[in-house]
């Protein structure tokens, strides 16, 4: 049977299932963490929770995540992801965030989002609250209106990379390979071993072709000692 290759998983996460991906990710939001969740999925899904729900907490946490670990995001796919999202806040959220991160240059399709209105953060009272204290200078410009202040930035809430590596095994390869799909399959191979290519491949997202290739290549550095 051939390959069908799966961008998004199939489902949301319940409530519960989100924070604990959200902690298994580095966000220090409380309770139980996930052992390996895929980042790209808890950070869309983390954004429909702020942007749709209202939590400006997760928010938050999110932004400040993006701050310090965007650099490791797989921008490809989270892309993907975005432009499937139907919610026109989410998408608005993520072009700000791509143009707050221009200074990469893969978040650059991600930051057009031409036919994307611009929205404000809170329902109620933008108007105010920026006359009162201006805009949040991370979103100026862009297409989500923030008041200053009311998407606190806290390092503190976020694991540091080290310590995202010690507890996140697809972070930690991505910090060897690069932010890629080779980089998760090397990590899903870790945790088992005895995963095929097809299966491999459909955990993380990814093509059957990289899948086949990771496998080999995870075989050989086995039989070899590694």
């Amino acid at each position: 049977m051939a390959h069908s290759r799966a961008f998004a998983p199939a489902h949301a996460p319940s409530a519960d299932v989100l924070t604990a991906d959200m902690v298994g990710i580095g966000m220090l939001v409380g309770g139980e963490r996930s052992r390996a969740p895929n980042i790209e999925d808890t950070l869309l899904f983390a954004s429909v929770e702020g942007m749709d729900r209202g939590d400006l907490r997760v928010l938050a946490v999110l932004v400040t995540w993006l701050g310090i670990h965007g650099g490791l995001v797989n921008v490809h796919r989270l892309t993907r992801l975005v432009e499937m999202e139907g919610s026109p806040r989410v998408r608005a959220l993520w072009s700000a965030l791509a143009r707050w991160r221009s200074s990469d240059r893969r978040f650059m399709r991600l930051a057009r989002a031409p036919r994307v209105p611009r929205v404000d953060l809170l329902t109620t009272g933008t108007d105010f609250q920026v006359g009162r204290k201006g805009e949040d200078s991370r979103f100026v410009g862009s297409k989500v209106r923030v008041p200053a202040n009311v998407l606190r930035e806290r390092p503190a809430d976020v694991l540091t990379p080290s310590e995202l590596a010690v507890r996140h095994s697809a972070y930690r390869w991505r910090l060897v390979i690069g932010p890629a799909f080779r980089a998760d399959m090397w990590a899903a191979l870790e945790r088992e071993p005895s995963l095929t290519a097809a299966a491999l491949a459909h955990s993380t997202y990814g093509s059957f072709a990289t899948a086949w290739q990771v496998r080999r290549d995870f075989s050989t550095w086995n039989s070899s000692g590694g």
